[in-house]
Protein backbone atom coordinates (compact mmCIF):
# COMPACT_ATOMS: atom_id res chain seq x y z
CA UNK A 1 0.00 0.00 0.00
CA UNK A 2 1.30 3.12 -0.93
CA UNK A 3 0.13 6.48 0.27
CA UNK A 4 0.33 10.15 -1.49
CA UNK A 5 0.11 13.56 0.38
CA UNK A 6 -0.60 16.58 -1.39
CA UNK A 7 0.55 19.19 0.22
CA UNK A 8 -0.38 22.68 -1.24
CA UNK A 9 -1.04 25.82 -1.38
CA UNK A 10 -4.86 27.17 -2.03
CA UNK A 11 -5.97 29.96 -4.07
CA UNK A 12 -9.19 31.90 -3.87
CA UNK A 13 -9.77 30.09 -7.38
CA UNK A 14 -11.34 26.98 -7.02
CA UNK A 15 -10.80 26.44 -10.74
CA UNK A 16 -7.53 26.82 -10.47
CA UNK A 17 -7.43 24.55 -7.50
CA UNK A 18 -9.51 21.72 -9.36
CA UNK A 19 -6.61 21.64 -11.88
CA UNK A 20 -3.57 22.03 -9.94
CA UNK A 21 -5.15 18.77 -7.79
CA UNK A 22 -5.53 16.97 -11.20
CA UNK A 23 -2.26 17.37 -11.80
CA UNK A 24 -0.99 15.94 -8.62
CA UNK A 25 -3.47 13.14 -8.55
CA UNK A 26 -1.85 12.21 -11.93
CA UNK A 27 1.72 13.22 -10.22
CA UNK A 28 1.15 10.50 -7.50
CA UNK A 29 -0.43 7.94 -9.26
CA UNK A 30 2.98 8.11 -11.11
CA UNK A 31 5.01 7.15 -8.45
CA UNK A 32 2.77 4.44 -7.68
CA UNK A 33 0.19 5.57 -4.75
CA UNK A 34 -2.65 3.91 -4.39
CA UNK A 35 -4.63 6.97 -2.30
CA UNK A 36 -3.52 10.84 -2.43
CA UNK A 37 -4.66 12.77 0.03
CA UNK A 38 -5.41 16.34 -0.51
CA UNK A 39 -5.75 18.94 2.71
CA UNK A 40 -8.87 20.29 3.99
CA UNK A 41 -10.93 23.06 2.57
CA UNK A 42 -8.55 22.42 -0.39
CA UNK A 43 -11.35 23.93 -2.79
CA UNK A 44 -10.49 27.52 -1.99
CA UNK A 45 -8.75 29.77 -0.08
CA UNK A 46 -11.32 31.75 1.68
CA UNK A 47 -10.19 35.42 2.74
CA UNK A 48 -12.31 37.55 4.86
CA UNK A 49 -10.84 40.33 4.16
CA UNK A 50 -12.55 40.10 0.64
CA UNK A 51 -15.82 39.79 2.34
CA UNK A 52 -15.77 35.98 0.46
CA UNK A 53 -17.38 33.06 2.41
CA UNK A 54 -17.61 29.55 2.33
CA UNK A 55 -20.88 30.02 1.49
CA UNK A 56 -20.07 31.69 -1.60
CA UNK A 57 -17.33 29.05 -2.98
CA UNK A 58 -19.83 25.87 -1.66
CA UNK A 59 -20.79 23.03 -4.06
CA UNK A 60 -23.17 20.44 -3.71
CA UNK A 61 -21.54 16.62 -3.90
CA UNK A 62 -22.58 16.44 -7.36
CA UNK A 63 -20.92 19.87 -8.31
CA UNK A 64 -18.21 20.51 -11.12
CA UNK A 65 -15.45 20.59 -7.70
CA UNK A 66 -16.24 16.79 -6.82
CA UNK A 67 -16.97 15.52 -10.44
CA UNK A 68 -13.37 16.80 -11.61
CA UNK A 69 -12.24 14.83 -8.47
CA UNK A 70 -14.10 11.57 -9.44
CA UNK A 71 -12.91 12.04 -13.31
CA UNK A 72 -9.47 12.31 -12.35
CA UNK A 73 -9.49 9.07 -9.49
CA UNK A 74 -10.96 7.52 -12.63
CA UNK A 75 -8.65 7.96 -14.79
CA UNK A 76 -5.45 7.18 -12.47
CA UNK A 77 -7.44 4.56 -11.13
CA UNK A 78 -6.54 6.02 -7.61
CA UNK A 79 -8.57 6.79 -4.26
CA UNK A 80 -8.81 10.49 -3.73
CA UNK A 81 -9.55 12.53 -0.55
CA UNK A 82 -9.85 16.17 -0.66
CA UNK A 83 -11.20 19.07 1.69
CA UNK A 84 -14.39 21.01 0.35
CA UNK A 85 -17.15 23.43 0.96
CA UNK A 86 -20.34 21.85 0.72
CA UNK A 87 -23.77 23.71 0.26
CA UNK A 88 -26.00 23.40 3.32
CA UNK A 89 -29.10 23.10 2.12
CA UNK A 90 -31.53 26.45 3.40
CA UNK A 91 -28.72 28.04 4.62
CA UNK A 92 -26.99 31.26 2.84
CA UNK A 93 -24.74 32.21 5.31
CA UNK A 94 -23.09 29.05 6.01
CA UNK A 95 -21.18 25.84 4.74
CA UNK A 96 -20.35 22.46 5.32
CA UNK A 97 -16.28 22.00 6.15
CA UNK A 98 -16.27 18.49 4.10
CA UNK A 99 -13.85 15.71 3.25
CA UNK A 100 -14.83 13.56 -0.03
CA UNK A 101 -13.46 10.12 -0.18
CA UNK A 102 -13.49 8.58 -3.80
CA UNK A 103 -12.96 5.32 -5.22
CA UNK A 104 -10.54 4.00 -7.53
CA UNK A 105 -13.89 4.32 -10.05
CA UNK A 106 -14.81 8.06 -8.90
CA UNK A 107 -17.80 6.99 -6.90
CA UNK A 108 -18.26 8.49 -3.95
CA UNK A 109 -17.65 6.27 -1.20
CA UNK A 110 -17.99 8.10 1.91
CA UNK A 111 -18.16 12.05 3.24
CA UNK A 112 -17.34 13.33 5.99
CA UNK A 113 -18.66 16.73 7.74
CA UNK A 114 -16.48 18.30 10.15
CA UNK A 115 -17.78 17.84 13.82
CA UNK A 116 -15.44 19.92 16.13
CA UNK A 117 -15.38 23.48 14.37
CA UNK A 118 -12.10 25.80 15.12
CA UNK A 119 -13.74 27.90 17.47
CA UNK A 120 -10.06 28.73 19.23
CA UNK A 121 -6.86 30.70 19.25
CA UNK A 122 -9.26 33.97 17.79
CA UNK A 123 -10.46 32.24 15.48
CA UNK A 124 -14.47 31.44 14.87
CA UNK A 125 -15.21 28.44 12.45
CA UNK A 126 -18.37 28.22 13.61
CA UNK A 127 -19.67 32.15 12.22
CA UNK A 128 -19.22 29.98 8.92
CA UNK A 129 -19.43 26.46 8.98
CA UNK A 130 -22.15 23.91 10.27
CA UNK A 131 -21.13 20.89 12.32
CA UNK A 132 -21.59 17.82 11.24
CA UNK A 133 -23.45 15.22 13.12
CA UNK A 134 -23.51 11.94 11.94
CA UNK A 135 -21.91 9.00 13.89
CA UNK A 136 -17.81 8.46 12.91
CA UNK A 137 -17.98 5.83 10.45
CA UNK A 138 -15.27 3.72 9.04
CA UNK A 139 -14.57 2.95 5.15
CA UNK A 140 -13.43 -0.52 4.57
CA UNK A 141 -11.03 -1.15 1.32
CA UNK A 142 -9.01 -3.76 0.02
CA UNK A 143 -5.69 -2.23 1.91
CA UNK A 144 -7.91 -2.18 5.21
CA UNK A 145 -9.49 0.08 7.46
CA UNK A 146 -9.52 3.90 6.97
CA UNK A 147 -10.88 6.55 9.29
CA UNK A 148 -11.55 10.31 8.80
CA UNK A 149 -11.39 13.53 11.28
CA UNK A 150 -10.47 16.86 10.04
CA UNK A 151 -7.34 19.39 11.57
CA UNK A 152 -8.60 20.76 15.27
CA UNK A 153 -10.17 16.97 15.48
CA UNK A 154 -6.98 15.79 16.16
CA UNK A 155 -7.11 17.40 19.73
CA UNK A 156 -10.03 14.75 20.90
CA UNK A 157 -8.69 11.79 21.24
CA UNK A 158 -12.42 10.61 21.79
CA UNK A 159 -12.66 10.85 17.94
CA UNK A 160 -9.39 8.94 17.04
CA UNK A 161 -10.37 6.50 19.21
CA UNK A 162 -14.07 5.62 18.10
CA UNK A 163 -12.37 5.32 14.79
CA UNK A 164 -10.04 2.90 16.36
CA UNK A 165 -12.41 0.85 18.07
CA UNK A 166 -14.29 0.30 15.21
CA UNK A 167 -11.40 -1.47 13.74
CA UNK A 168 -9.98 1.54 11.86
CA UNK A 169 -5.80 0.76 11.02
CA UNK A 170 -5.08 3.94 9.00
CA UNK A 171 -6.70 7.54 10.32
CA UNK A 172 -6.77 9.61 7.16
CA UNK A 173 -6.21 13.37 8.19
CA UNK A 174 -6.63 16.57 6.13
CA UNK A 175 -6.01 19.85 7.73
CA UNK A 176 -5.08 23.50 7.47
CA UNK A 177 -3.43 23.90 10.65
CA UNK A 178 -2.63 27.81 11.28
CA UNK A 179 0.60 29.40 12.10
CA UNK A 180 1.12 30.79 15.51
CA UNK A 181 3.29 30.29 18.62
CA UNK A 182 3.45 26.30 19.30
CA UNK A 183 1.37 25.71 16.54
CA UNK A 184 3.65 23.66 14.80
CA UNK A 185 4.83 21.86 18.18
CA UNK A 186 1.19 21.08 18.74
CA UNK A 187 0.23 19.29 15.40
CA UNK A 188 3.51 16.92 15.37
CA UNK A 189 2.91 16.35 18.85
CA UNK A 190 -0.72 15.40 18.50
CA UNK A 191 -0.14 13.22 15.19
CA UNK A 192 1.99 11.30 16.63
CA UNK A 193 0.23 11.06 20.16
CA UNK A 194 -3.04 9.89 18.16
CA UNK A 195 -1.24 7.46 16.04
CA UNK A 196 0.73 5.83 19.11
CA UNK A 197 -2.36 5.49 21.85
CA UNK A 198 -4.40 4.04 18.99
CA UNK A 199 -1.42 2.22 17.15
CA UNK A 200 -2.72 2.94 13.92
CA UNK A 201 -0.75 4.31 11.01
CA UNK A 202 -1.48 8.20 10.62
CA UNK A 203 -1.53 10.15 7.23
CA UNK A 204 -1.93 14.26 7.47
CA UNK A 205 -2.17 16.37 4.74
CA UNK A 206 -1.80 20.30 6.01
CA UNK A 207 -2.25 23.65 3.59
CA UNK A 208 0.77 25.45 3.01
CA UNK A 209 1.38 28.84 2.59
CA UNK A 210 -1.19 31.52 3.35
CA UNK A 211 -1.68 31.46 6.81
CA UNK A 212 -1.10 27.65 7.21
CA UNK A 213 2.14 25.21 8.37
CA UNK A 214 2.63 22.98 5.88
CA UNK A 215 4.34 19.77 7.99
CA UNK A 216 2.57 17.01 6.55
CA UNK A 217 3.29 13.71 7.76
CA UNK A 218 2.85 9.61 7.79
CA UNK A 219 3.49 8.07 10.64
CA UNK A 220 3.34 4.70 11.38
CA UNK A 221 1.95 3.06 14.95
CA UNK A 222 5.09 3.38 16.90
CA UNK A 223 4.83 7.15 16.19
CA UNK A 224 7.66 7.09 13.77
CA UNK A 225 7.79 9.42 11.20
CA UNK A 226 7.97 7.55 7.79
CA UNK A 227 7.46 10.43 5.75
CA UNK A 228 7.77 14.37 6.16
CA UNK A 229 7.12 18.08 4.14
CA UNK A 230 8.20 21.31 5.11
CA UNK A 231 6.77 24.35 4.30
CA UNK A 232 6.43 24.48 0.76
CA UNK A 233 4.36 22.79 -1.89
CA UNK A 234 5.35 19.16 -2.43
CA UNK A 235 4.19 15.52 -2.83
CA UNK A 236 5.13 13.04 -0.39
CA UNK A 237 5.11 9.46 -1.18
CA UNK A 238 5.35 6.34 2.03
CA UNK A 239 5.35 2.50 1.65
CA UNK A 240 2.46 1.71 3.99
CA UNK A 241 2.70 -2.09 5.14
CA UNK A 242 -0.35 -3.01 6.71
CA UNK A 243 1.00 -6.01 8.55
CA UNK A 244 3.22 -3.41 11.02
CA UNK A 245 -0.15 -2.54 12.14
CA UNK A 246 -0.54 -6.48 13.44
CA UNK A 247 3.01 -6.28 14.75
CA UNK A 248 2.79 -3.35 16.75
CA UNK A 249 -0.63 -4.36 18.52
CA UNK A 250 1.26 -7.85 19.23
CA UNK A 251 3.80 -5.75 21.23
CA UNK A 252 1.59 -2.79 22.82
CA UNK A 253 -1.87 -4.09 23.32
CA UNK A 254 -3.31 -1.11 24.63
CA UNK A 255 -6.40 -0.58 22.96
CA UNK A 256 -7.37 -4.38 23.88
CA UNK A 257 -6.14 -3.14 27.89
CA UNK A 258 -8.86 -0.53 28.15
CA UNK A 259 -11.08 -0.61 30.69
CA UNK A 260 -14.08 1.44 29.59
CA UNK A 261 -15.81 0.38 33.21
CA UNK A 262 -13.52 3.34 34.43
CA UNK A 263 -14.30 6.05 31.76
CA UNK A 264 -18.06 6.38 32.01
CA UNK A 265 -17.63 9.84 33.02
CA UNK A 266 -15.50 10.87 30.71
Amino acid sequence: MKVAIAQLVTSVNKEENLQKAKEYVSKAKTAGADFVLFPEMYMAFVKPSTGTQPVDVAEPLDGPFVQGLAAAAREHQIYVLCGMYETVPGDEKRAYNTTVFLDRNGNLKHRYRKTHLYDAFSVKESDTIVPGSEPYQVIETEFGTIGMMVCYEVRFPEISRQLALQGADFLFIPAGWFVGAMKEEHWEILVRARAIENTTFICAANQVGNVYTGRSMIVDPMGVIVASAGEEETLIVADIDPARVTRVREKLPSVVHRRPEFYKNA
